[in-house]
Formats: structure tokens, C-alpha cells, sequence
């Protein structure tokens, strides 16, 4: 079991605190093994640990058994109890349980779920000021190093870093056939459970529609015209609304334009990448046909998970900058290519970095070149060894 260091630090400050501690992020990401690491670093005799996925918790599946239950638990105790909760979005009602045990007990919450909508919105209408959310994704890459030194870059390339394939060593059907059981049960769930969403082929045929587009810009209206092609009759809004419960849901990242010469915001079409690669690959094919796309994703997630706000940018003569990423004062500029060798291809990659004149720092991120250090002192990295980098 990997320590996911990175998280647990963010956590620890927290600990003991009267705020809940949400952790969310997609399915099977790893959110249950971090609160169960959460629950051994603790190591409070005083604990309560439910697992909502258990069916032996179907009894505590509404807010009123739930709260009696922990109640019962806890009984006339001055002790701090520390709870924790896990899925806790298949309790009908769990925020009025939540909000009645902090306010009623001393106790240390932890809570995971698998919808930022549910435990963001519905959360901070009831304990507004009280809880601070954490977002897992899936393995980096560095984690994935670290669970097993021999697992290359194309194979996290091709597999990507749900954590369960290593249990199963990435033999190649077995994981494929997992992958593909994930991103089903994400749709079943966390969608279409989640939003009471009645046509699942409509959905299905704009999820598939997107794991297509993934690092290409479009908008509703393209899809809907997509859709008309095909004889399939669909207003702009019901996509954006399928689109906002697959987000809500962490199975995509939408992505904004940002004007970088004049330092707005573009009302145009938006990108979309997925929290994990190996799900698209899974589902719709294998990775190697597209590397390219493939390794703008990693890119997009990997400076996410560094705690930067990522939008697309516009630079001048129409050229795109694929990352702008801002966190607190800080700055950078991101450009991502496969092949970084002839001379057409070096300076289209620059060009657009070279348009912004401020002084952030500005990359291009390889994984293959002939061509190296830097291009009028913007610097050429390899992507493996960027992701490797701590930061």
C-alpha cells in the first residue's frame, strides 16, 4: 500500500480540528486507502469507521438510523470521537446526520465521496465555514514509480494510474477489463444515479463524443450540430447539463480560454480532458494512436495535482498556448509536443510561448527529441523527467 504522502500533509494540519475533512475525487482512485491511512496514523481508540459500500451498512443507509446509530456509539462520552465515513453520498440525507454530530459531539470527521456537486453545494448549505475538501486523483506518475521502480513510461502511458492495476501486475485483459468496469460504474452511479438522468444512450453517445475530442476545443452547439448529422435532435443545454454531471462526477476537467496578451477571459469553445488516461484507453482504444493528446492530458492533471488553476491560452496571430497555470503569485506557461526534432516543429512550439512577454516562466515538455537545452532561453524539458520532478 503507497503512502500518498502528498495528500496526507495537506490533511494533517487539520486533524483534530472542528472541520470536517471531505475527501473527494473519482472512483476507485484511492480515497478509502487514504482514509484508512488517516484512521492508523490517528490511532484513536475512540473511532468509528463505516464503509457505506459494505452491505452490511444497508441498514445505516438513511440519516435518521445513521445518527442514532453514532449516537449510540458515542453515548454520554466527553472523549473526542473520531468518524470516519466513507462514500458517504449513499446515505440519503448524510449532511443532516453530519451537521447534527459535529454540533452535537467533540468530534474528528472524515467523510469521502465520489461527487464534487454532493459534497460541495449540498455540504456548505448546511455547514457553511465548517469543512475543507481535499481532491484525490489518480496516481502520478511519480507515484507510479514508486509502488515499482521496474514500470516504465509507456506503460503508465498506455495503463494509466488507477491504483488497483498494480494488485493485478497490468496484465493487459485483466486490466482493460477493470478499466472498463470503473468508467461504468462511474456513468451508473455517479451520473446517472446521481443526477436522475433518464436517456443513458444520449449520455453515453456525448461521453463517447468527448473521450473522442479530448484536448481538442468544441461546444455544446458543435456537439448538437454533431448530433443533428446523426438524426438525434439535441438542445445545447441538455449536453452542457450531461457534461456538468460528468465533471461533478471527476470524470472530466473542462478547461477555459484565457486571453494571455490581453489578460481576459474568451467566451469560446471549451477543452475537456479525463482524470485518467488508461479509462479513455480502455474504452475507446489504445493510447499509442494518439500520444500526443495523451500526453497533454498527464500534463493537464500532473499541474492540477501541483495545486495550479490550468486554463488554455490564446496568444497572439491566433496561436494556442496548451497550458496557463496560476497558483497564488505564481506563473507558468506550458507547452506539450511528442517529437520535438525538425525545425518547422521547434519553432511552432516556441512561437506561441515567445508572443507572451511577460517574465513567468515558460516549457515545452517533450518525450522524444534530437533538439536540446533551450529556444531563446525557453527551456526544453523531457516530460518523464518533469513529472518525476518534485514541484
Amino acid at each position: 500500500m503507497l503512502d500518498r504522502v502528498d495528500y496526507l500533509q495537506k490533511i494533517r494540519p487539520f486533524i483534530g480540528k472542528d472541520v470536517i475533512k471531505v475527501i473527494t475525487g473519482l472512483r476507485r482512485s484511492g480515497k478509502s486507502v487514504i482514509l484508512e491511512q488517516l484512521c492508523n496514523e490517528i490511532n484513536n481508540p475512540n473511532t468509528i469507521y463505516l464503509n457505506f459500500e459494505d452491505l452490511h451498512m444497508e441498514h445505516l443507509l438513511n440519516y435518521t438510523a445513521l445518527h442514532d446509530y453514532v449516537c449510540k456509539k458515542i453515548g454520554d462520552s466527553k472523549k473526542q470521537f473520531c468518524l470516519f465515513f466513507d462514500e458517504i453520498q449513499e446515505v440519503e440525507g448524510w449532511e443532516k446526520t453530519i451537521n447534527s454530530l459535529r454540533v452535537k459531539f467533540k468530534a474528528d470527521i472524515y467523510i469521502t465521496g465520489s461527487n464534487s456537486k454532493m459534497l460541495s453545494s449540498e455540504l456548505s448549505t448546511h455547514i457553511t465555514g465548517r469543512y475543507v475538501e481535499f481532491v484525490i486523483y489518480p496516481f502520478s506518475f511519480a507515484e507510479f514509480k514508486q509502488i515499482n521502480q521496474k514500470h516504465t513510461f509507456d506503460e503508465y502511458l498506455q495503463y494509466g494510474g488507477m491504483p488497483f492495476l498494480h494488485s493485478i501486475n497490468f496484465k493487459p485483459q485483466e486490466s482493460k477489463k477493470y478499466l472498463k468496469d470503473v468508467f461504468n460504474s462511474i456513468l451508473l452511479k455517479d451520473v446517472v444515479k446521481r443526477n436522475k438522468i433518464r436517456d443513458v444512450d444520449l449520455l453515453e453517445r456525448i461521453v463517447n463524443y468527448v473521450l473522442n475530442n479530448i484536448g481538442k476545443q468544441f461546444s455544446a452547439t458543435s456537439i448538437s450540430k454533431f448530433f443533428k448529422q446523426e438524426k438525434r435532435i439535441v438542445a445545447p443545454e441538455t449536453l452542457l447539463n450531461y457534461l456538468k454531471a460528468c465533471e461533478e462526477a471527476f470524470l472530466f476537467k473542462k478547461l477555459t480560454y484565457q486571453d494571455v496578451i490581453g489578460k481576459k477571459a474568451l467566451n469560446v469553445n471549451e477543452k475537456y480532458y479525463i482524470a485518467d488516461h488508461g479509462l479513455r484507453a480502455a474504452v475507446s482504444g489504445t493510447n499509442f494512436n494518439d500520444q500526443e493528446i495523451i500526453l497533454e492530458n498527464i500534463v493537464c492533471l500532473e499541474l492540477i495535482r501541483r495545486g495550479y488553476t490550468v486554463k488554455v491560452g490564446r496568444s497572439g496571430r491566433d496561436r494556442e498556448i496548451d497550458f496557463v497555470c496560476e497558483k497564488n503569485d505564481e506563473k507558468l506557461y506550458v507547452q506539450v509536443c511528442y517529437i520535438l526534432s525538425e525545425e518547422k516543429t521547434i519553432e511552432h512550439e516556441f512561437a506561441s510561448l515567445l508572443d507572451v512577454k511577460d517574465n513567468y516562466p515558460k516549457i515545452v515538455l517533450y518525450k522524444e527529441s534530437s533538439f536540446k537545452g533551450n529556444y531563446e532561453g525557453i527551456p526544453a524539458v523531457n516530460i518523464e523527467k518533469w513529472l518525476l520532478k518534485n514541484n
